[in-house]
């Protein structure tokens, strides 16, 4: 019975953490409610487009501490106070944390996409695994100079090196690799408008994002690419 209470509490405190909606926040001591500008979106891409690259900097660095954090503090104390299982409770409370994100309620269940709050939930699972993924990220937005595409191909190409890295034990990263999978359809749902302005090539590529900020609001939007 308390292995149960640590894991619904662990979930719930991990929702309610990446449920802080730091982009909307950093908008907000702009002077703006960033949902209006822009993409419409909270996530660091947008908030760097319209109030420069160090708050955006700034929003993605507290998007993937929250991940970290939850994955690793809120989880680790629940599983030690409550005897659970500290590993599933990790992926657990990880996929706490991003739904939070992705599904805010403070902001009507509309959030950002999940990406930052992804990479510091996976930096404590899986480190060396999410480096890699980190590096395809890389690769892919200098040659091609698209975040969104960038985040597409390293969220499939991520189960692709956890099952790599995990051949030797596939049972005990089972919970992991069904996440991993999960987290990908995620992301290909959040990016689905992204996939079609790539087919069309009207998404924005970086240089274009950051060359200066957006300073029209752009009316009764809610909705956007960045994570």
């Amino acid at each position: 019975m308390t292995e149960a209470v640590g894991t619904v509490l662990g979930v719930a405190l991990s929702y309610l953490a990446g449920s802080i909606p730091f982009g909307y926040l950093v908008g907000r001591l702009g002077g703006i409610d960033i949902r209006r500008w822009g993409s419409g979106n909270v996530g660091a891409t947008n908030v760097a487009r319209v109030l420069g690259v160090r708050r955006g900097v700034l929003v993605f660095a507290l998007d993937a501490l929250k991940g970290a954090g939850a994955t690793g503090l809120v989880a680790g104390g629940c599983a030690r106070v409550f005897g659970t299982e500290a590993g599933l409770l990790a992926v657990l409370c990880a996929a706490g944390v991003i739904l939070g994100h992705t599904f805010t309620c403070w902001l009507k269940f509309k959030g950002g996409k999940g990406v930052a709050t992804a990479l510091g939930a996976w930096l404590v699972l899986r480190p060396v695994e999410t480096l890699i993924a980190l590096a395809v990220w890389g690769i892919v937005a200098a040659i091609w100079r698209y975040v969104s595409l960038a985040s597409i191909v390293a969220a499939i190409a991520f189960p692709g090196v956890l099952v790599a890295f995990s051949s030797h034990n596939l049972r005990a990263a089972l919970p992991q690799l069904v996440f991993a999978g999960l987290f990908s359809a995620l992301v290909l749902v959040k990016h689905a408008s992204n996939i079609v302005r790539l087919a069309r090539g009207t998404e924005n590529k970086i240089g274009g994002v950051f060359a200066k900020s957006v300073r029209a609001p752009r009316p009764g939007g809610s909705s956007g690419e960045e994570h």
